[in-house]
């Protein structure tokens, strides 16, 4: 029994790690600089999703289910105490919580969809779709964005996503991205 409860804690604690390494990804200023990602709640959220799919995404098969549902819970927790830091009322957090975590699963899925369909565009479009809210002037962003994803996704088979992000290899992806698209600060 204790070797479970010493499992269970070791778990949490690397899914923790991992959260924060998904949070300190998504917060990247060039994304809200020269990107032009909303620096507003929808906008992290939105970032905050797209980092955590990767790393879920990147998590070897033997990292096991425990791991990427200990994350999501992690991500949920963040959720409901950034809603509440916002000021919205207790009754209203669950279902807003509730509707986070459904946004996270439908982000989930198309962005899956679009890495898996190289010939098209549908990353971009979902990218354009989610993070600018379907702007039609933010085609050049969506692509850059859409070219940064691959890229993260590529590089994340070869090492894991918290020692990609510390090590500062998504920063040096995110600056190469914005500068191939010759993206300036907005």
């Amino acid at each position: 029994m204790l070797q479970w409860l010493r499992k269970r804690s070791e778990t949490g604690r690397r899914a923790g790690e991992l959260y924060g390494s998904v949070v300190t990804a998504a917060r990247q200023a060039p994304f809200y600089g020269m990107m032009g990602v909303p620096d507003t709640p929808e906008g992290r959220y939105e970032l905050i999703a797209l980092h955590l799919f990767l790393a879920l995404q990147s998590l070897p098969d033997a990292a096991g289910n425990d791991l990427r549902q200990r994350t999501i819970e992690a991500f949920v927790v963040d959720m409901d105490d950034c809603m509440r830091e916002m000021g919205i009322g207790d009754l209203a957090v669950p279902k807003k919580v509730k509707r986070a975590a459904a946004g996270f699963y439908e982000r989930a899925t198309i962005y899956q969809r679009g890495l898996t369909d190289v010939d098209g565009d549908g990353l971009t479009h979902g990218l354009r779709r989610y993070i600018f809210a379907d702007d039609e002037n933010r085609l050049d962003a969506s692509a850059a964005l859409a070219h940064y994803v691959r890229a993260a996704s590529s590089a994340l088979t070869a090492q894991p996503f918290d020692v990609w992000v510390a090590n500062g290899s998504a920063r040096r992806l995110l600056d190469t991205v914005n500068s191939t698209a010759g993206m300036t600060a907005t």
